[in-house]
């Protein structure tokens, strides 16, 4: 006499989607922490134009101005490099420091007055952009 095994297969009525979730969180994980890098001090290289704009409400502002013809202005009184680092030392490092960079400006100013709000450490730095 042979004997006969029988196999008995188990049908699936439900998909196991703990694999999934698990991949979804390490996903989650990345994404935030990558978020939280780009906030923390990447400055975006499309300067002149940006889609959204926000404006928040903080306290008294200090404006420099570069335009096209590499002229520096703070708080619309024409400076030197020097000038704007004299000027610039007066202020607290915690005041909030407004860069408004014209889009034909030559990069090498807009480096100068970085370099010297970094020498004198200043880190509330907005860069203001167009619609």
């Amino acid at each position: 006499m042979s004997k006969c095994k029988k196999k008995h297969f188990k049908r699936f009525d439900q998909i196991n989607v703990i694999p999934f979730i698990d991949i979804m969180l390490v996903l989650l994980v990345m994404v935030l922490t990558t978020a939280t890098f780009i906030k923390q001090g990447v400055i975006p290289v499309d300067l002149p134009e940006a889609k959204a704009t926000q404006k928040e409400d903080t306290q008294k502002e200090v404006t420099v101005y570069v335009n096209a013809k590499g002229e520096m202005f703070f708080e619309k009184e024409k400076v030197d490099l020097t000038q704007l680092e004299e000027k610039l030392s007066t202020i607290s490092k915690k005041q909030t420091v407004v860069l408004r960079s014209d889009k034909e400006s030559k990069f090498q100013d807009f480096v100068s007055v970085m370099d010297i709000l970094k020498r004198l450490g200043h880190e509330q730095l907005y860069i203001v952009t167009k619609e």
